[in-house]
């Protein structure tokens, strides 16, 4: 399983700004933009928790956890 950050879609559903959200959490908005972009390894459960709070939200609103194709995968049964 692949894990997808669901961060961008939430907030335009909230319609909120990344400066606006960063500096709100506590976090810089370069950090929030590789948060929103994916392209982070892990993620700290306090600045999970700012963020679910900031937005009003779940863990699971966020993150999305996502089958990997194998090779083997063809399409076709």
């Amino acid at each position: 399983m692949d894990i997808v950050v669901r961060l961008d879609v939430m907030m335009a559903m909230r319609k909120r700004k990344g400066r606006d959200l960063a500096q709100e959490i506590g976090i810089s908005e370069q950090n929030l933009s590789l948060l929103k972009s994916g392209r982070v390894k892990g993620i700290r459960f306090e600045t999970l928790g700012r963020l679910c709070a900031a937005l009003d939200c779940q863990p699971g609103d966020l993150l999305e956890a996502v089958p990997v194709p194998t090779p083997n995968d063809s399409g076709t049964n």
